[in-house]
């Protein structure tokens, strides 16, 4: 959420700001209604305090033995009732203008690209494009190879964009996981198995509702919803709190499996277990200071390169151009991982910095002096755990139909490589 004392300080700066989106129009009508609630507040805060002065001037007759002025009671009840009357008007006017701002994104950096979509600035490559002279496999091919990949019976199970992860491939995810895990305790970060169902306050609190409801599942009957993202519930983790800055930053590794419904993505990657409804993650998670929120979102960004390092898949960074950032990032980058079966890079990872949008939903602050303010949080993928795999075994696939395991994840249980069957 954004902050209505900066929009009515300096409007002129949020407008352009919001505009690099495309969101300015909407500003206007929350500074009307914010415009609204100020002259409705001050018309009940004068109401009230000449009802305040009746009442005591009342008060002091009665005490006093003296008679009390009908007319003054008479004033005194009408005060009382439309005070009342103001009062909740001033409550629906508010209602209002917040549900506008829950609409607004947050404020893009100013070093954030300008473009859409498309216009993603590439910052580095690191690695070494393999090249396979007798020809490539996408990960389907190479997967069931293995017997570590059931798409057909998924989709008997559950629908299109299903699947059964099996044999060997459990193996190699299990290592994976573990592996990423311990670099990031090694890192600072509290590993943390969150719940994956969650009221929607969590999902508006991190700015994935109102904007993105048609991605969540929900569970009607119990008023709750299935996480795209082990972001939200680490994000409501300290809802509600005051934090002692002396603790920040405060570092969470979420460990969950994540639910999307893709809705809008027909055609798009239907092929494997690339966009998928269901899907596991280790997902980074950071609360910490203004002044450290910079630094922290490289920080981030170094580990999700560390891991793809270690994992020898060549990959790409790119700065997310300013059309393209969800609604709580104000700067975001992305890791994009070759896929030989694709013949491009796709994103396999990515970090934002979310500043204070997230914190001023959450009612997350911290104390300063005797004032307190929002905190900022940060979030990244460690790893996405379907798309690393088709990276791994794309990237590593050998001519016989066996898979060259990194030595990183080999001491973590897996095998030096996977052989078909």
């Amino acid at each position: 959420m954004l902050d209505l004392r900066l929009i009515r300080r300096d409007p002129d700066t949020v407008r352009a700001a919001l505009a690099r989106r495309g969101d300015a129009g909407r500003l206007d009508d929350v500074m009307a209604l914010d415009e609204t609630c100020r002259g409705v507040r001050m018309s009940v805060e004068e109401m009230r305090a000449e009802s305040t002065r009746i009442a005591k001037g009342i008060g002091q007759a009665k005490k006093s033995g003296e008679a009390v002025d009908p007319a003054q009671e008479t004033e005194a009840r009408r005060l009382r009732d439309e005070t009342t009357a103001q009062e909740e008007v001033l409550r629906a006017a508010e209602a209002d203008r917040d549900a506008l701002l829950l609409q607004l994104p947050n404020l893009a950096q100013a070093e954030a690209p300008d473009g859409g979509e498309d216009d993603a600035l590439e910052l580095r490559r690191v690695g070494e494009i393999p090249t396979f002279p007798g020809g490539v496999l996408d990960h389907v091919t190479i997967a069931e190879g293995l017997g570590g990949l059931d798409l057909e019976r998924a989709a008997r199970t559950s629908g299109s964009r299903f699947a059964y992860l099996m044999g060997p491939l459990v193996r190699l995810q299990m290592s994976l996981v573990t592996y990423a895990v311990d670099l990031l305790e090694g890192e600072g970060f509290i590993p943390v198995i969150p719940p994956v169902l969650v009221r929607e306050e969590a999902l508006l609190g991190t700015g994935f509702f109102p904007t993105d409801r048609s991605a969540i599942y929900e569970t009607a009957s119990d008023d709750l919803f299935l996480v795209g993202t082990s972001e939200v519930p680490l994000a409501a983790l300290h809802q509600d709190e005051i934090l002692d800055e002396a603790d920040l930053p405060l570092r969470y590794a979420g460990i969950s499996t994540c639910f999307r419904r893709e809705a809008g993505a027909a055609g798009r990657d239907t092929r494997g277990i690339f966009r998928v409804h269901q899907f596991d993650k280790v997902e980074m998670f950071t609360f910490t200071t203004p002044e450290q929120s910079a630094a922290e979102h490289q920080r981030i960004l170094a580990i999700e390169e560390r891991i793809l390092s270690d994992l020898n898949i060549p990959y790409r960074v790119v700065d997310v151009a300013v059309g393209d950032l969800g609604a709580s990032a104000a700067r975001k980058f992305d890791c994009e991982a070759w896929m030989p079966g694709q013949d491009r890079y796709r994103e396999v990872t990515s970090c934002s910095n979310c500043t204070d949008y997230q914190a001023r939903r959450l009612r997350c602050r911290t104390k300063r002096g005797k004032d307190t303010l929002p905190v900022h949080t940060l979030n990244g993928t460690a790893v996405a755990v379907g798309r690393t795999l088709i990276a791994l075994l794309e990237n590593h696939q050998r001519p016989d139909g066996s898979v060259g395991i990194p030595e990183v994840l080999q001491a973590y249980g897996a095998p030096p490589e996977l052989k078909p069957r």
